[in-house]
């Protein structure tokens, strides 16, 4: 495995060049190296990339084997503005330095794009996007009077997307823009309450997870904290006046949680916030080992519109390798004590990409949906962080074999259309084996509303529990703001008034 080295020796955009350096070669280790002055005779030696910024320009240098060099001019209005400078400028002025910010990061992105292409002898499928939401740069387009032809020229010349992928978010920025209509995304916002726990933790997750065992005698201690939180913030939320669209009960796996905590958080969410007119509430019931229906029930209760059953694949030999502890009997149990409680919005997650798992075998887990017909799929191509198991024991499942493909994505499209589902909406992670997306595909009226609001960002996600990430969606500046959670659960049950308080700051910015 090839360690590549890449130094800064200037900061601007470094996120953006390591990601699409990684993107071109995802099974390579890599060493960043920090320089601070900008100077030929200190550049350390063996380096494959230097990124450096003159007076005039940005450069950036391939250093390994024959030296390629790219230069991009440097926008003289940046060059001149230290972040400092830029918080004490008009609004409009920070409008326009944000405009021009983008557009020197976007040449800089094609410049070494280009240069990646040449080395490699390979192109990307998104092109030159480092981001996780393209869906919402076709939206912006069409929202400033762009039509979806001059969109897709756009996004394939100045973003190099391949004509499929452009394709495909044209038709999903359309449909979120039809799922939407009528919304009053200006005066609404979304709710989500994370549950941190698991049966188990998957090799691949790297999500703020916490195995059930350790924490179960303190779950009710935890709900505690958070009904408190909940409460706090549904009295801030009643004062501007907002109304709420979709409630979302994520982890997790809300439903390690027993019939009656599911009942009391499900009651005390629905007394706070619930009213007429809400479009969603979702409670991701998730893993299948965790799902009786006692809890179905306890959950049917309650207003909830649209539940999860995710078993990720079909075939038994992955599901052990990557720590899920349940069955495919127990997926299919699952899935049908769920229609029997009457639950009439079931989504199924799969990914693919998994260690082991050839096409056939994902053609195996399509079948075997296809036989349950949910009514929404969200197809996710296998993402490794930095957290997850996959990268900390590295040498442990070296051995491991991903496969990803555009064959196996255009099976999972062709399996959701058989089952009369269409793409509605789409992201993109970092280290996606194979630089592909995530879609979720649904049938008429069976979208989930959350999923595009919490991508396309057009109002505020109020976040309760450990890991909450809230985000204010700020019309004045053209920013997000975000108040996050603790991650840890002892933190966020000690520091819960740190918490509320952090919220109450986020909004009080928010609606000034």
């Amino acid at each position: 495995m090839h360690n590549i080295r890449i130094c800064f020796l200037n900061t601007d955009f470094e996120s953006d060049i390591y990601e699409l350096i990684r993107a071109f070669y995802p099974e390579s280790a890599f060493t960043v190296i920090y320089q601070e002055k900008d100077a030929e005779d200190q550049i350390i030696p063996d380096l494959d990339f230097c990124f450096r910024k003159t007076d005039t320009s940005y450069r950036i240098e391939q250093r390994a084997g024959t030296i390629r060099t790219e230069e991009v001019p440097a926008a003289e209005g940046l060059l001149k503005t230290s972040r400092e400078a830029l918080l004490s400028c008009s609004t409009e002025e920070q409008i326009r330095l944000h405009n021009l910010r983008k557009e020197q990061k976007d040449r800089i992105k094609t410049a070494l794009y280009d240069m990646l292409c040449q080395l490699s002898g390979r192109t990307l499928p998104w092109g030159c996007l480092t981001g996780i939401r393209p869906v919402k740069l076709v939206t912006d387009m069409l929202e400033q009077g762009m039509s979806n032809a001059e969109a897709a020229v756009e996004m394939r010349s100045r973003y190099m997307v391949s004509r499929e992928k452009t394709a495909l978010a044209v038709a999903i920025a359309n449909r979120e823009k039809d799922i939407l209509k009528g919304m009053d995304l200006q005066n609404g916002y979304s709710l989500y309450a994370g549950i941190p726990f698991c049966p188990s933790i998957c090799l691949y997750c790297s999500f703020s997870s916490f195995p059930l065992k350790v924490w179960a005698s303190r779950t009710d201690e935890y709900l505690d904290a958070l009904i408190h939180e909940a409460q706090e913030t549904a009295s801030m939320m009643k004062e501007t006046g907002r109304k709420l669209h979709t409630i979302y009960i994520g982890g997790g796996t809300p439903t390690t949680l027993s019939p009656e905590q599911l009942k009391r958080l499900l009651h005390v969410l629905t007394e706070l916030f619930y009213e007429d007119g809400i479009r969603e509430f979702t409670v991701e019931a998730g893993r299948p080992d965790s799902i009786t229906k006692n809890k179905l029930l306890a959950i049917r209760d309650f207003p909830v519109s649209r539940i999860s059953v995710n078993p990720q694949t079909m075939n038994q030999k992955t599901l052990d390798l990557i720590g899920r502890q349940h069955t495919v009997e127990q997926v299919e149990k699952a899935f049908y004590q769920a229609r029997q409680a009457g639950f009439d919005n079931i989504n199924m997650d799969l990914i693919v990409g998994l260690p082991g798992e050839d096409k056939e075998m994902v053609r195996n887990t399509l079948e075997r949906i296809n036989v349950l017909h949910p009514d929404s799929l969200t197809v996710h191509s296998l993402a490794v962080k930095r957290a997850a198991r996959l990268n900390i024991f590295r040498d442990e499942y070296a051995e491991m074999t991903y496969e990803n493909s555009q064959e196996i994505l255009d099976m999972t499209t062709q399996a959701a259309r058989q089952m009369g589902m269409f793409p509605y909406y789409l992201y993109r992670q970092k280290n996606m084996k194979g630089n592909f997306e995530n879609v979720g595909y649904a049938s008429d009226g069976k979208a989930g509303i959350y999923n595009i609001l919490i991508m396309e960002e057009k109002e505020p996600i109020i976040a309760l529990g450990a890991g909450g990430a809230s985000k204010f969606v700020l019309r004045k500046g053209n920013r997000i703001e975000r108040a996050e959670n603790v991650k840890d659960v002892k933190s966020y049950i000690e520091r819960i008034d740190e918490m509320i308080e952090r919220k109450r700051t986020g909004i009080r910015t928010w609606i000034s």
